[in-house]
């Protein structure tokens, strides 16, 4: 073989090998820039969940899913990826391969369902105008307290429904309903200021002390409605004073359960 000949088949090898070299750093490079994606959902509901960190412990790079619960990161088999959001037990799982996944993360709070708090004993008045709804008649026609009445043009005459309500015995009835009715308002108002928290609050008494004092220096209407917030606590701590005084005075006996073999007698 002529020197010429070697010189030829020597860079044909030559070409070979380098081709062979670019060919597998090309596959070396396209598989480290492999990427991997998927969405991320809830495990009870099979909703789609967003805000999830992904990281790809391997090569220390991580991103977020989008809003669709969709991610995509750069990653290649054998990698370990890492979901985290703060509602939700962290998830790790090591890729087998780079298809797409459906990566399922548990809450780690019980959700509630959404609860309405209807407004009950928190304001008496709302209680008596709910009330007066529910007896339409009381309040009504019945709910009239002048014996005269004025129409146009024909100046004062006697009221027909005062004049019902004040000899029917319907009239009377309801009259007297009304005044109970009256009368739970003004407890429920008293009972709406005058509250074992607040009282418990300002005393710092607790338990039977507590409701003793709550008994016996149970305060007015006329004051609740029309003290100041000032007023009203300095009142308060003027009746502790003369509680502490005398704590057990006036405190009602303590009930005794009668034994069953005194029945029997």
């Amino acid at each position: 073989m002529t020197r010429n000949g070697r010189k030829l088949i020597f860079g044909a090898a030559m070409k070979i090998w380098l081709l062979l070299f670019l060919c597998t750093l090309s596959a070396t490079v396209f598989a480290q820039q492999k990427t991997v994606d998927g969405i991320v959902f809830d495990k009870d509901s099979k909703g789609r969940i967003a805000k999830v960190n992904v990281l790809n412990a391997t090569t220390g790079k991580s991103v977020y899913n989008t809003f669709k619960g969709e991610f995509n990161i750069e990653a290649k088999p054998g990698d370990v990826l890492i979901f985290t959001k703060p509602d939700h037990y962290a998830d790790t799982l090591k890729l087998q391969n780079n298809t797409s996944l459906a990566v399922y993360m548990k809450r780690s709070a019980i959700q509630l369902k959404e609860v309405f708090v209807r407004d009950t004993m928190l304001n008496p008045q709302k209680q008596l105008d709910a009330t007066k709804r529910d007896y339409t008649k009381l309040y009504g026609s019945l709910d009239n307290h002048d014996l005269l009445t004025v129409a146009p043009g024909m100046g004062a005459g006697i009221g027909i429904d005062a004049l019902w309500n004040s000899l029917s015995r319907s009239g009377r009835n309801a009259e007297k309903l009304r005044g109970i009715i009256e009368r739970d308002y003004k407890q429920n108002v008293i009972d709406f200021r005058f509250n074992r928290t607040y009282v418990g609050n300002i005393t710092h008494l607790k338990d039977q002390q507590l409701t003793d004092f709550m008994q016996r220096y149970r305060p007015g209407y006329y004051l609740v409605t029309t003290a100041s917030d000032y007023e009203f606590i300095a009142s308060i701590k003027s009746n502790l004073r003369r509680f502490l005084r005398s704590p057990r005075a006036f405190a009602l006996p303590q009930l005794v359960t009668p034994k069953a073999e005194d029945l029997a007698n």
